[in-house]
């Protein structure tokens, strides 16, 4: 498996897993926008939006709006963006779906900014994984 967003959604490299099903699993970026930011990706290889067959396209909706309830409920942002982006800009080279908490006051125009990172150490990262998991749970 070359493809690095493959190897990621198959948790062949490591990653912070919040809710997966048949056809995704949806992940803490490891370069957060801001805490909650998740990655959904389908578990087969899959380059562009317009590739995914019906079955993947709807269980990356469900975990879309799943996951934007959840990050609403836990991390109170003013909204939330869910935005995707592929060709050369896709750094994965594979389709992956980014679902973001945002606030007032942010220029979501840092979030396009490659030079910008936002990383939380693990802790961080393993906390809010368990906020996550626990609020998926409590649906």
């Amino acid at each position: 498996m070359e493809c690095l967003g493959c190897k990621l959604a198959n948790k062949l490299e490591p990653v912070n897993v919040v809710f997966e099903d048949s056809y995704v699993c949806c992940f803490l970026d490891h370069d957060p926008y801001n805490e909650g930011h998740v990655l959904i990706l389908p578990k087969k290889h899959i380059r562009y939006f317009d590739e995914l067959d019906e079955k993947t396209a709807l269980s990356v909706m469900k975990a879309a709006k799943i996951l934007s309830k959840v990050v609403k409920g836990v991390f109170k942002p003013d909204g939330i963006t869910v935005c995707q982006y592929g060709g050369s800009f896709d750094e994965l080279t594979h389709f992956h779906l980014h679902v973001v908490p945002r606030y007032k006051g942010q220029n979501f125009a840092d979030f396009y900014a490659e030079e910008v990172e936002h990383k939380l150490d693990e802790g961080s990262l393993l906390s809010t994984k368990r906020k996550i998991i626990e609020a998926i749970h409590k649906l």
